[in-house]
């Protein structure tokens, strides 16, 4: 927890153990922290000496170069300085170096994109590879500060389920816009109502539509990686990372245009189910059958109340549960009262 502060796992343990006493002696957190005497003696002193713990004596408070610490007496005792005086330092360095970890990526990367030597080149790369097409992957999720926008289809290949849900959740947390559009076939794998209702439930905006034309990611609309055909790269997993160019922009395009028609998916106790299309809804005949079944009455009297076959009937209803996402008539009827159909 404090290795980011700089502080060794050792130090750590003495730390948090001096955390739940006024003061203590190098024996006693020594044997509290399952460590050897001499060695703690030694971390209280360079831990008293970056200001994170003050020696205190019988006699009072004292430094650890004191007659008393040197000589090894062992009413020499160590209280903490408050962690919020003595740590905060270390947490403002921490987050200097990193803005200047940060300020030299963007030098870096403003570099990269004037350099006029491979202009081809800095558009489009191609990685070859099961582990460098998941490290690309999992670089383009990580590094998102943004917005990431996926299309899912089919199986994965080169990054498991497993290792892209891990991601999606350090993303999530970070505070980053998630939109996922999905191909129907690509809920079909095993737990994917499971892992769809998780997704949802932490922040992922999730849309299904029909089929989709490939897989892809956006990180930040600075960068897309879309994966290629196997038998281009003789059987392994390949893809393209595409930079900030007119085909980035495309691509986007191509995400705003299918998102925009897709259907949101929402969780309901029963599961997973996707609201219908904005320009679809049931007709004046479905309606009639609807307002039949929910009644009760079988399909056969809809037909004969209506005038119509029964298989009109059936077709009719097939059609509203697909409207719905629905996968049974009591889920129909549950997404017609939501939906305000009757």
């Amino acid at each position: 927890m404090l290795g980011a502060l700089g502080l060794s796992q050792g130090e750590e343990a003495i730390y948090t153990a001096l955390l739940a006493r006024p003061t203590a002696s190098a024996q006693e957190l020594a044997r509290q922290a399952g460590a050897e005497e001499a060695e703690t003696d030694r971390t209280l002193r360079d831990l008293a000496a970056r200001g994170l713990v003050a020696v205190a004596t019988e006699a009072g408070i004292g430094t650890p170069d004191s007659a008393e610490c040197v000589s090894g007496c062992r009413s020499v005792r160590y209280r903490l300085t408050p962690p919020s005086v003595a740590l905060a330092p270390f947490l403002v360095e921490q987050r200097n170096a990193l803005h200047r970890a940060e300020a030299a990526l963007s030098m870096l990367t403003e570099q990269y994109r004037s350099t006029a030597a491979h202009p081809a080149g800095s558009v489009v790369e191609v990685v070859v590879g099961v582990e460098q097409v998941a490290h690309r992957f999992h670089q383009l999720q990580r590094g998102a500060q943004q917005e990431l926008l996926v299309f899912l289809v089919g199986d994965p290949i080169a990054v498991p389920r497993e290792d892209t849900g891990m991601s999606e959740s350090s993303a999530l947390d970070r505070g980053v816009e998630f939109r996922v559009v999905a191909a129907r076939s690509y809920l079909d794998g095993p737990d994917m109502a499971k892992e769809v209702r998780a997704g949802i439930t932490a922040g992922l905006e999730l849309r299904l539509v029909d089929s989709l034309p490939l897989k892809m990611v956006v990180s930040d609309r600075e960068r897309a990686m879309v994966p290629l055909d196997m038998a281009d790269c003789g059987g392994e997993p390949s893809a393209i990372v595409v930079h900030r160019s007119g085909l980035l922009t495309a691509l986007v395009h191509l995400f705003e245009k299918e998102w925009a028609q897709a259907r949101p998916l929402y969780t309901t106790s029963t599961g997973v189910h996707a609201e219908p299309s904005a320009d679809q809804h049931p007709t004046a005949g479905e309606l009639e059958v609807l307002a039949l079944l929910l009644a009760g009455i079988s399909d056969r009297r809809a037909a004969s109340q209506l005038g119509v076959s029964i298989r009109t009937v059936e077709r009719r209803t097939r059609r509203l549960m697909d409207l719905a996402g629905a996968d049974s008539r009591l889920q129909l009827g549950w997404h017609a009262a939501r939906a305000g159909w009757l």
